[in-house]
């Protein structure tokens, strides 16, 4: 379910947005907010969806708090997606198999 709740999370251009300022590292509502064309309120929000999907962390600092990306939220989705990578690779692999195996064996078309 916690797959559901990321990709709709990030399904919003804005918190798409927000999201990826945050993998250049942790940073505080106002400084997140600054050039976006949403109010830092709405920026709140934002981040409350991305904590409550489990892709972003808090603490408090100061009378502010900062944001970060959380590893174990973004874990889950990379192994999700991984899931599929393995089934496209496992395809590949036979595919250049039976290539090489037709390259061995190629039909001889002399033969009636």
């Amino acid at each position: 379910m916690t797959n559901a709740l990321s990709f709709a999370a990030l399904a919003d251009p804005t918190r798409r947005e927000v999201f990826e300022r945050l993998a250049r590292g942790p940073q505080a509502v106002g400084d997140l907010a600054r050039g976006l064309p949403v109010s830092r309120p709405a920026v709140s929000q934002h981040l409350k969806v991305l904590k409550e999907a489990g892709l972003v962390t808090d603490q408090p600092d100061g009378a502010r708090r900062v944001y970060q990306i959380d590893p174990k939220g973004l874990g889950q989705i990379r192994a999700w997606l991984d899931q599929f990578w393995d089934v496209a690779l496992d395809a590949f692999k036979a595919e250049v198999e039976r290539d090489q195996d037709d390259d061995i064996h190629p039909a001889d078309e002399d033969q009636p």
